[in-house]
């Protein structure tokens, strides 16, 4: 089913989100949900808050970036052999990251509209339970590690917003009011 997307300014974009326990009554159909929201609204990552479920659940789709990429940019933004995951991450923990950081554009589905760069780790390493509830650890990079972090970012109560430099945000101000405000059109439906 093809749910709304949580638009900037709602409190639960700003909640830390619950853990999940195995027996968790309709999380499949809360994950077949939010793909489907997902796919509808062009996005490559989405968590559970921004569909009004504050539960530490995200899904990733670097696989239809680096299907849509140049070859010149799969090789910056994908290391050799990887062509991006798609995965559903449960009750997700970073255990480390690289010192290697990179800067890029990122965007939201909650923040439609607007981009800015976001300084991020390269390389994580992470432990989570996958779509069967099967725990996972595994090492991810460059894009789609960038998506990782910023969906577990959204499970965190935390935006990309809030890693801007205070000038950069400052700028931003009056589109954020507008979006918070329902002042957006979007080719996906908004939940403000």
């Amino acid at each position: 089913m093809n749910l709304p997307i949580i638009a900037y300014g709602n409190p639960i974009l700003k909640q830390k989100c619950s853990k999940i326990q195995e027996n968790t009554p309709e999380i499949q159909n809360l994950i077949d949900d939010m793909w489907d929201s997902m796919k509808n609204a062009s996005g490559c990552g989405l968590s559970s808050s921004q569909i009004g479920k504050p539960l530490q659940l995200f899904i990733v789709d670097s696989q239809i970036i680096y299907e849509n990429l140049e070859l010149e940019d799969q090789i910056l933004y994908f290391e050799k052999n990887n062509k991006g995951i798609r995965e559903t991450f449960i009750n997700t923990k970073i255990i480390s990251h690289s010192e290697e950081t990179w800067e890029d554009y990122e965007g939201c589905l909650s923040i439609p509209g607007l981009s800015q760069k976001v300084r991020r780790p390269w390389k994580i390493t992470i432990e989570y339970f996958n779509q069967d509830f099967t725990q996972q650890t595994k090492t991810f990079s460059g894009l789609t590690a960038r998506i990782i972090q910023h969906e577990y970012d959204h499970t965190q109560g935390v935006l990309y917003t809030d890693r801007l430099k205070p000038l950069t945000k400052k700028l931003m101000e009056s589109k954020l009011k507008k979006i918070a405000n329902g002042n957006i059109l979007t080719g996906y439906p908004l939940k403000f």
